[in-house]
């Protein structure tokens, strides 16, 4: 009778060290996962202005960028073109933002306007003609 006692009490404990095995694997691959969800991404933003054919030159006016929450404005950079340095975005930024506008000479003058990810073009934006012309950018890194 001792001895069957003693077997069933092997069969719970051998049972809880399983099911604590088991959990305690679970919550490992779980935590694995959620370091994994977000990664570094080099970005660099990139506006240009070209004057076409014709005379006069593009003016840059104002320069938006947006990282997540944190915006920054820039007005009249000198210049027809402006390059962010390369920065480090973590993912879970999730939004970045990139609009520009300058006065633009003529019908055939563009403002470009780019963001890069990694090294690579991730979008760009083009406005075509003279006068006051607007280019905008969006990304969200939920979408790649």
């Amino acid at each position: 009778m001792k001895q069957i006692y003693t077997s069933k009490k092997l069969h719970r404990l051998s049972f809880l060290v399983v099911a604590l095995f088991s959990v305690i694997s679970f919550m490992n691959s779980c935590k694995e996962d959620d370091e994994d969800e977000f990664q570094e991404h080099l970005v660099q933003f990139e506006v240009k202005a070209t004057k076409g054919t014709g005379s006069g030159d593009p003016v840059l006016r104002t320069i938006i960028t947006q990282v997540g929450v944190s915006s920054n404005t820039i007005f009249d950079p000198p210049g027809v073109s402006w390059k962010s340095d390369e920065f480090f975005v973590n993912s879970s930024q999730s939004q970045l933002n990139l609009d520009a506008n300058a006065v633009l000479p003529n019908p055939d003058s563009q403002l470009i306007v780019t963001l890069y990810v990694d090294g690579v073009v991730a979008k760009s934006d083009t406005a075509t003609g003279s006068g006051t012309q607007d280019a905008s950018i969006d990304h969200s890194f939920l979408e790649l």
